[in-house]
């Protein structure tokens, strides 16, 4: 009996070592370890925790997770932000819009949207559903906290930023699905 304790204490030593070195670790069953003090805990992440699809950009290299509009992640000082005024992709005629930062640090993943040419591609995963979208137009708005689109009869996807090469305007991709 002692011999299985010590066995058993030690398998647990190991272990807390092993996770140490990773402090928090994201397995595939949704759940996380979390060693903090030496003690093994495991906690089930909360939906607005995991994210909800992906941006990905091919053409600038991007990839981004993307978050439920309710998430606290879902926001522009941490994430590709969908904004409130979207719609479900799955609708017929939906509109999608996402913004993020541009220029320095971290946080600007839309650094390189000004780099977007027409008929470039956008893949949009939501729900583990996969959307194309192809860039129709390029332009800059003067910045007035918000923008104005022109909605049309099929699904489009919007990406907008600060224009890198001037501060005073808004930069905006458009796009439709294809």
């Amino acid at each position: 009996m002692i011999i299985k304790l010590l066995i058993i204490f030690i398998l647990i030593k190991n272990q807390i070592l092993k996770n140490q070195e990773q402090n928090l670790k994201i397995i595939p069953n949704k759940e996380i370890t979390i060693v903090e003090n030496n003690i093994i805990s495991k906690k089930k992440l909360d939906e607005e925790e995991q994210p909800i699809g992906y941006l990905e950009i091919d053409a600038i290299n991007l990839y981004k997770e993307l978050y439920n509009i309710s998430s606290k992640h879902n926001n522009i000082e941490e994430n590709v932000t969908i904004l409130k005024e979207s719609s479900n992709p799955e609708n017929k005629d939906s509109l999608i819009i996402l913004a993020a930062h541009s220029g320095e640090g971290k946080i600007a993943y839309f650094n390189n949207l000004n780099k977007l040419k027409i008929n470039d591609k956008i893949k949009f995963i939501y729900y583990n559903k996969e959307y194309i979208f192809k860039v129709t137009n390029i332009f800059e708005q003067d910045k007035i906290g918000y923008i104005n689109i022109n909605k049309k009869e099929e699904s489009q996807l919007i990406l907008t930023t600060c224009s890198i090469s001037n501060k005073n305007k808004q930069l905006i991709i458009e796009s439709t699905k294809i």
